[in-house]
């Protein structure tokens, strides 16, 4: 099957035969609460690496470890067929979000299928197009494609892989591969697939500003005390546009490297849909409604966003007191060719200038990926979803940011391929998140050509 497109009927007989397997292997996943922000779920995300590198063995990988890191631990799986066959690597996380927001239907790490749907925190992002790459692997394995196949599974991709860079340097000459295929990425609708070539890198911070040591009561000492949630909120007003989005920080769009033509000629024919991107994500309202201003403000630009305002009372009615602190937390979306150092240095500077008192407390960044949407891979790309879903899929960048990406282009040199399986009304970092059949199945098929394509690559 080597460099073939696989046959239809012998696929889609495989495709059905797995099905019940895939979701008890998913839901066993999705119910380890594999929290990777929160020091308190320690213990699961070691139950949750233990857990897939069992379901690695399960599937027939010759070999299956838990790599320890300082952080979280990184899980590695092979699927070796011969010494003379080129290495793919897959890449994908199984760590998740908090799922704290009330809006959930369930309890978000109680699997549940409903009408060929999967629900669970994890379920899209990103345990189930993992799982779904593993099950392609599986049937490529079994029926002779000359293509080593590695995973390399990590837990800590939801806090920006701060260990990752660890693990790829302590395993390096064992890690060696011919190309990259990432699958932790999201179509631009339900009916059109998209290849991203490129990501936004993150910077995110908190400030804080104290200006007092306790609660003090409004009716004796407002108009004399310092408010410090007024305060932060006049620092942000003076840091972004809210109403347009324009960022005011000295020096924040100097190193912007903006899209070529060939680019925006992509961006054009990609597809994109502005009322099926704002019913999917539920936004009442957007800046803009040029959809080619939209496909450039979440691809192709950089962002300032206020995440949550804390400090002061927050239950029901109003209590008046004059709150002793406060706490903004931000981030910046960034892209090539931004530093996120620089530009943590220039937000640190221009909130100075505004208040002094402010403290601007630097979180983990991810710098910004830029990779290629043409050549040979992007061929068997395109030809294997093709194949899998029966549409031609969109090359554009995407919003997010996958900062494993950004080092295993550094270290391993290989090709990089995104080939995401998730839809905007999966619900990422969202209440009630959910993966379907219809794309698992798809995926699957996606992927057992993409891998006969690279088998054939010499």
């Amino acid at each position: 099957m080597s460099g073939s497109t696989p046959d239809p009927r012998t696929i889609e007989t495989y495709v059905q035969s797995i099905r019940g397997r895939f979701e008890d292997r998913l839901g066993h996943m999705v119910e380890i609460p594999t929290v990777s922000m929160d020091p308190a779920h320690k213990p699961d995300i070691e139950r949750g690496a233990q857990a897939a590198a069992t379901l690695l063995r399960e599937c027939g990988a010759t070999s299956a470890e838990v790599v320890p890191t300082s952080g979280n631990p990184v899980v590695v799986g092979d699927f070796r067929t011969g010494a003379s066959h080129p290495t793919l690597t897959v890449y994908n996380h199984m760590d998740v979000q908090p799922a704290q927001e009330p809006e959930w239907k369930q309890e978000p790490f109680r699997f549940r299928k409903e009408d060929g749907r999967y629900y669970g925190r994890g379920s899209t992002d990103d345990k189930g197009p993992g799982i779904t790459a593993l099950f392609a692997a599986k049937y490529a394995a079994e029926n002779g494609v000359p293509l080593n196949i590695r995973f390399v599974w990590e837990l800590e991709e939801e806090i920006g892989s701060p260990h990752f860079e660890e693990f790829i340097k302590k395993r390096l000459p064992s890690l060696k591969t011919d190309s990259v295929l990432v699958s932790d990425t999201i179509w631009l609708s339900a009916d059109k697939p998209a290849i991203p070539y490129g990501l936004r890198g993150l910077k995110p911070a908190r400030l804080l500003l104290r200006t007092g040591g306790k609660d003090a009561h409004s009716g004796l000492t407002g108009g004399a005390a310092r408010n410090p949630i007024g305060e932060l909120a006049a620092v942000i007003s003076k840091l972004y546009d809210a109403k347009t989005g324009k960022v005011f920080i000295p020096g924040f769009y100097k190193d912007v490297l903006k899209p070529t033509v060939h680019e925006l000629k992509s961006f054009k024919a990609s597809g994109f849909n502005l009322k099926k991107f704002q019913a999917a994500h539920e936004l009442k309202s957007l800046r803009t409604t040029n959809p080619l201003d939209v496909m450039l403000r979440i691809w192709a630009s950089p962002t300032f966003e206020v995440h949550g305002i804390a400090g002061g009372y927050q239950g029901p009615g109003v209590k008046t007191v004059v709150p002793p602190w406060a706490e903004a937390k931000v981030s910046m979306r960034l892209v090539p060719d931004q530093d996120p150092k620089k530009v943590f240095g220039l937000l640190k500077a221009a909130v100075k200038k505004i208040n002094k008192d402010v403290e601007v407390i630097e979180e983990s960044g991810l710098e910004p990926y830029s990779g290629p949407f043409t050549g040979r891979y992007a061929d068997a790309a395109r030809e294997a979803v093709q194949f899998g879903f029966g549409t031609t899929p969109a090359f554009i960048r995407e919003g997010g940011s996958i900062g494993a990406v950004v080092t295993m282009q550094r270290h391993l040199k290989a090709p990089i391929m995104c080939i995401g399986l998730s839809l905007p009304e999966h619900g990422y970092h969202a209440p009630n998140e959910n993966y379907d059949w219809g794309q698992a199945s798809g995926g699957i098929k996606t992927f057992v050509a993409y891998f006969a394509k690279v088998a054939g690559m010499k």
